[in-house]
Formats: C-alpha cells, sequence, structure tokens
C-alpha cells in the first residue's frame, strides 16, 4: 500500500490532535482515502478533519473502532494507534503514571486490535500502524514508564504480525528517535539532551511510514541510524548499557 494505493481506503489514525497523528491523518487523506481522526478532545480534531475532509471521533482511542466503523460506512482498513504518553519518571513513578502508561501505550494497542482482527480475518485483510519509539527498541534515560511500555507497544505489534501475516494481516512499528512534537517538549531535559540534536518534523515519519508500506517492512525507522543501534544492542548488551550509563551521568552532570 503506497500513496496511490490508499485511494478509498478507510483510516483511522488516534492521537491525532497533532504531531506525528495529524502528519498521518494528512498523507493518509492526500492519497484520497477516507480518515477518521481521533482524540480525547473534540476541539483538536475538528479542524484537521475539515481540513482533509475526514471525520472527527473524540474519545478514548480504546474504545473508538465500532464509532469510527460507523462514520466510515462499515470499514477499517487500516487502523494507526497512534495515541501515546511520554511518561517520563524512574522506578519510583507513582502507580497511577504506571498505570496510565500501560493502558494507553499498550492496552489501548490490544483493546484495537480485539475490535478490528475478526472483521480482518474474515475478509483476509487489514493493517494495523503502531506508533511506538525508538526507546521500544533501545530504550530512553530519564522515562522508565515510557521506555518499558514501549517495549511492550513494539512486542505487541511483533506478535500480531507473526501470528497473523499469513492471513492478511499488516502490522508497522513507528520506532523514531526525537520528533519535534509536544511530547518531546514533555520530555524534559533527558529528551532534549538525547533526541534534540536529531529531531525530525512529524512529515518524516509519515514519509518513512508509507515508504516501509511500499516495500511490506515490518520496522518503521525515520532515523535510519536507530536500525545500527538496534543491531549494535543486539551484537553486545553489556557494551550498548555501558555507554548508555555514561550518557544517564551525562544527564545527571548537567542536573545537578
Amino acid at each position: 500500500m503506497t500513496m496511490s494505493t490508499v485511494q478509498g481506503a478507510g483510516v483511522v489514525v488516534t492521537g491525532a490532535g497533532g504531531g506525528i497523528g495529524a502528519a498521518l491523518a494528512r498523507r493518509f487523506a492526500a492519497g484520497g482515502a477516507r480518515v477518521v481522526v481521533n482524540d480525547l478532545d473534540l476541539a483538536r480534531i475538528e479542524p484537521l478533519a475539515k481540513e482533509i475532509g475526514g471525520f472527527a471521533v473524540a474519545g478514548d482511542a480504546s474504545g473508538i473502532v465500532d464509532a469510527a466503523r460507523e462514520a466510515l460506512d462499515g470499514t477499517v482498513d487500516v487502523y494507526c494507534a497512534n495515541a501515546g504518553l511520554a511518561s517520563p519518571g524512574d522506578v519510583f513513578a507513582d502507580e497511577e503514571v504506571w498505570a496510565a502508561a500501560w493502558d494507553v501505550n499498550v492496552m489501548a494497542h490490544v483493546r484495537a486490535a480485539r475490535a478490528l482482527l475478526p472483521d480482518w480475518l474474515e475478509r483476509g485483510s487489514g493493517r494495523f500502524v503502531t506508533t511506538a519509539s525508538a526507546a521500544g527498541l533501545l530504550t530512553m534515560i530519564g522515562a522508565a514508564p515510557y521506555s518499558v511500555t514501549k517495549h511492550g507497544a513494539v512486542a505487541f505489534a511483533e506478535w500480531l504480525s507473526l501470528t497473523y501475516r499469513h492471513r492478511g494481516i499488516k502490522v508497522h512499528a513507528i520506532c523514531p528517535q526525537g520528533v519535534r512534537t509536544d511530547m518531546l517538549t514533555a520530555a524534559g531535559s533527558a529528551g532534549e539532551l538525547v533526541l534534540g540534536p536529531g529531531a525530525v518534523e512529524p512529515d518524516v515519519v509519515a514519509d518513512a511510514l508509507f515508504e516501509a508500506m511500499g516495500a511490506d517492512r515490518f520496522l518503521v525507522l525515520p532515523h535510519p541510524e536507530v536500525a545500527r543501534y538496534y543491531q549494535a544492542r543486539a551484537a553486545d548488551p553489556d557494551r550498548w548499557m555501558h555507554g548508555m550509563n555514561r550518557l544517564q551521568q551525562k544527564w545527571e552532570a548537567s542536573e545537578a
């Protein structure tokens, strides 16, 4: 599926109030897709829906599949599980912070898949796009709930792909480093240190997704260097963690 083949497809993008979600929605709409944009706050998505000729469906991303399907005349072809929480903090972050990160970054994807899969498996096609993070392949200093749950998001996407790909289900995991969005701002000084220098615009992420869809590639890497980092981490985990610990120490020194 590329820009030329999304014509008429029913697409849902959660967390579309700005950033990556809005960029994805615009890109699909530009290709002729019928797009539902979702956010908790209707006011954040109504202007975008009007701009792209799409549909605004407000509410928790965990439970909007039925409403989105109705807006799209009964068929969802592509579901972009893009809503997410930055969730900085360490092991001592409040239980509520950990629970919210699990709910939004992992369980919302599980609930959406439960709602989508029966129809997709019956007709033998469907595409699930997870907006995860390079933190889900590597890790991120200063953000334990975020790192752990983004690993979970990637793991769930992998499971969907390996379980259902022979039945026509396509899965992609978007794993960028820094993207110039509100989430980068929310990452604070650690995000600025690690992600700020190489941060890209949300449109770059949308470009990378369409390239990956055209190549039928699971991992979507808007920052190509992440592939090298991922390989290095797997080849020598101790060396990788030693390097990340040096980065942790640099961040701690900057905060002192």
